[in-house]
């Protein structure tokens, strides 16, 4: 890609929606809703504060973040439909490493 975020920018690409409920119906394209989950394709420098002293993003590229309903601008690049937003508009990064999964207790 050849697309660079400035300051507080991030650029995501959303999660597949899934195409099926639980109960087995098949969800029409017209009738899905966006997912609000992504992962990060670029991230910007980062933003300054009052002084000029840089902040630095505290996400990165790669990571699976959930963001909220309405947050951002949905673009085009390379072929590829993606969304682009501020960083303050991340709700959160997903941990999808094995210690963040709950632990079965033992009967």
């Amino acid at each position: 890609m050849k697309f660079r975020p400035l300051h507080d920018r991030v650029v995501i690409r959303r999660a597949d929606s899934d195409t099926q409920t639980r109960g087995g119906i098949i969800i029409p394209d017209t009738a899905k809703e966006k997912p609000q989950e992504g992962e990060v394709v670029a991230v910007g420098p980062g933003s300054r504060d009052e002084h000029g002293a840089l902040i630095v993003p505290g996400v990165k590229a790669g990571d699976m973040i959930l963001f909220g309903k309405w947050s951002g601008t949905e673009i085009k690049i390379d072929g590829d439909d993606l969304l682009i937003m501020r960083e303050t508009d991340i709700l959160g990064i997903v941990d999808l490493s094995d210690a963040a999964k709950p632990s079965k207790k033992a009967a």
